[in-house]
């Protein structure tokens, strides 16, 4: 592969970003509690997290960082992610500052404004890349001339 489309640039950066960002609020929160007022800590002061939050992060990174090297199939990740983050993001802003979704994870502000932006770029990254590959046209060689 020459070039890398925007989906698999997108499948890239923000898989790695995810898995990371799952792993590193582990070290803020680990509990796996549900209900309201789920137990949580705020990633850098920001960002609410739990165990929940998490295992989604690292989950939905990891599929991005396995579909990569396909073309369709991180276009089908961009559009995917795209769709759930943005789904995520209304439910969070139905749900209210420091509230959870489905009793389950936990957000705020900052969290629903960060899912609408990885929602908005993979809904982008998606639509940006062809639904089929393009090839680039081959050189010709000297004996075919």
């Amino acid at each position: 592969m020459d070039e890398r489309s925007p989906a698999q640039v997108y499948a890239l950066v923000i898989g790695l970003t995810l898995v990371v960002a799952g792993i590193a609020g582990f070290f803020y929160s680990a509990s796996f509690s549900s209900g309201d007022g789920t137990e949580r800590d705020a990633v850098l002061g920001i960002l609410d997290v739990n165990g929940w939050h998490n295992v989604v992060h690292i989950a939905s990174g990891a599929i991005g960082l396995a579909v990569v090297g396909s073309y369709r199939g991180a276009r089908a990740y961009a559009l995917g992610l795209g769709v759930v983050y943005l789904l995520a993001t209304l439910l969070g802003f139905i749900a209210g500052d420091g509230d959870e979704i489905l009793n389950l994870v936990p957000v705020n502000t900052e969290d629903n404004l960060l899912h609408l932006l990885i929602g908005l770029a993979g809904v982008g990254a998606g639509l940006a890349t062809p639904a089929t590959e393009r090839h680039p046209p081959r050189a010709r060689t000297a004996a075919a001339s």
